[in-house]
């Protein structure tokens, strides 16, 4: 009875891989989301003042940031959860595949989101007129937070010994 309770539970780690796959679709969504926003800023262009463009970059660069992300997410959580990506001798082998356990993956994640909070707390000082001055309170204690507990983990990794490139 053990031993069947083992192997079901084992193979239950399966149910993530559709899981993995709606990420992949959700890449794709963000890869038409980017290409609208830049066509957004390509047919405005001359009309559009600095601010406005540098908003316009940052969106994108948010954008590719949380796509980085998912794809972090996606490989190194099937690789981790589900089974070993057997593309070892693909010309296309991503050197950090393989090397992403969990610690390490969320540790990335933290990076990623504090990252992603710096893009929007400095939209709001770019756009410092039209906020009010609690809405940037809260946006700057929001990024704090998220950097303390980007801090916090990373603490507690090399406390627990953590080995992370």
């Amino acid at each position: 009875m053990e031993r069947i309770l083992e192997r079901c539970l084992f193979a239950a780690r399966w149910l993530l891989a559709p899981l993995y796959l709606g990420l992949a679709g959700l890449l794709v969504l963000f890869v038409v989301h980017f290409f609208q926003e830049l066509w957004h800023l390509t047919i405005h262009i001359l009309e559009l003042r600095d601010v406005d463009m540098i908003f316009g970059a940052l969106t994108l660069i948010d954008l590719t940031l949380i796509a980085g992300l998912t794809v972090m997410v996606m490989l190194s959580g099937y690789e981790n959860f589900v089974s070993r990506l057997d593309i070892a001798e693909s010309a296309n082998h991503i050197a950090w595949l393989g090397k992403l356990d969990a610690g390490t993956l969320k540790l990335k994640v933290a990076a990623s989101i504090v990252a992603i909070s710096a893009i929007h707390l400095l939209q709001g000082f770019m756009n410092i007129q039209q906020i009010s001055t609690e809405k940037l309170v809260m946006m700057v204690v929001i990024h704090l937070t998220f950097v303390v507990s980007a801090l916090l983990l990373a603490v507690m990794d090399r406390l627990l010994g953590g080995k992370h490139e």
